[in-house]
């Protein structure tokens, strides 16, 4: 099971951006800001200022990827499928929603809050943005891994299926306090896994899935982070 590296963008603790502007591993610990629209869309967009933060930084993150490996305009609706691990999900906009429920007996719940207290909201407002048709997916990370979950269905889901693309990655937050099970760096980071290599750009390499191991440009990697610092340390500048 095998597909090609064409695009890597993220909103982490490192800013907001996209592996061919960036040779510096952009999984690390500090504080994730939430991403302005400026910062990932240069037009207007009222809908992005709704956004809650987990949504913003996946949707940010997803288009910093698309853009990455030269994808992001489309004219015709595209059969790529998203798909991304987290630990905590949307916890914390669900807190913020609880907090507008317990008031006045639930009078002054928030719409704002509900409409993004479910993990994958932000995973139809980018197949909406982008006119991604294919499956969607937030699987909840419980290894130790970092993501290779996602990198695993993937991989899984191309071999198989008619898309011939897929977007895989992470989404978290920084866990509510008292609440973290692990160590972790806050932020998300997505990939764009292809069939084929890109046409337009250089793609980083191809990943393979053999025996239940993920191998990068024939070396096995170990988690996440050593597969975002490998590819961006491996494309030709």
């Amino acid at each position: 099971m095998k597909g090609w590296l064409n695009g890597i963008g993220w909103v982490t603790a490192a800013g907001c951006n996209g592996g061919r502007n960036f040779d510096q591993q952009p999984l690390c610990a500090g504080v994730v800001e939430t991403p302005k629209r400026k910062q990932v869309f240069a037009n207007p967009d009222l809908r992005f200022g709704r956004l809650d933060k987990f949504s913003k930084i996946g949707l940010g993150a997803i288009a910093f990827c698309l853009r990455d490996g030269d994808a992001e305009q489309w004219e015709e609706k595209r059969q790529i499928g998203i798909v991304t691990a987290s630990r905590y999900g949307c916890l914390q906009t669900d807190i913020d929603y609880l907090g507008t429920m317990v008031p006045d007996n639930g009078a002054l719940s928030s719409p704002k809050y509900f409409v993004y207290t479910l993990p994958n909201s932000f995973l139809g407002e980018a197949a909406l943005r982008f006119g991604l048709t294919g499956s969607t997916l937030v699987l909840n990370q419980t290894d130790t891994t970092g993501g290779l979950a996602a990198i695993r269905y993937a991989l899984e889901e191309l071999s198989w299926s008619e898309q011939p693309a897929i977007l895989a990655g992470i989404c978290d937050l920084d866990p509510p306090i008292n609440l973290a099970t692990e160590a972790g760096y806050p932020g998300s980071l997505f990939m764009l896994l292809s069939k084929e290599p890109s046409t337009t750009v250089s793609s980083y390499g191809e990943l393979e899935l053999r025996d239940g191991e993920i191998i990068f440009a024939g070396a096995k990697v170990a988690d996440f982070r050593s597969l975002v610092g490998a590819a961006l340390g491996i494309l030709e500048r």
